[in-house]
């Protein structure tokens, strides 16, 4: 039914909706790639996000640290009696496990702490950066033994 009969051989009937002139047998309707862009070369952007912490990953991080803070900071402040060393231990546990958590979320995203060379770079630490952070925190932590130690 597509095709109708006019004194001889059969005619397309949507033959004369479209352009009749093809090049190469495709119909050149658009503009070439140079009149898309007149101003220069095409520029190529990148498309994926930045990688950094997003806020579901932050959000417990820091309520995590501000428990553990308030935890370990009233008792050592305030002297809250005999519990109180058990509490600061409590707390200061709390704010190294969020400490840490925050670390490897960190690692994660591909941050690093100053000094250390990026995650798969392929270059070494440099030994003297990494015994400054490890005495760096060997004295927060003797500090802080210290002071619970002397609330009993």
């Amino acid at each position: 039914m597509d095709a109708l009969v006019v004194d001889g051989p059969a005619v397309d009937r949507l033959a004369d909706d479209g352009p009749d002139e093809t090049v190469g047998g495709v119909t050149a309707d658009g503009p070439d790639p140079e009149e898309m862009y007149p101003v220069g070369p095409e520029v190529e952007v990148e498309l994926r996000p930045q990688r950094r912490l997003r806020i579901w990953q932050l959000a417990p991080i820091v309520g995590l640290s501000a428990v553990g803070s308030l935890m370990f900071a009233f008792p050592l402040a305030f002297d809250f009696g005999d519990s109180g060393a058990v509490i600061a231990m409590l707390g200061l546990l709390i704010c190294s496990c969020a400490a840490g958590w925050g670390m490897m979320a960190a690692r994660r995203v591909g941050y690093t702490w100053p000094g250390l060379p990026p995650r798969g770079s392929g270059r070494r630490p440099d030994w003297r950066v990494v015994l400054g952070y490890l005495l760096l925190v060997a004295l927060v932590v003797v500090l802080a033994v210290w002071r619970v130690a002397r609330l009993r």
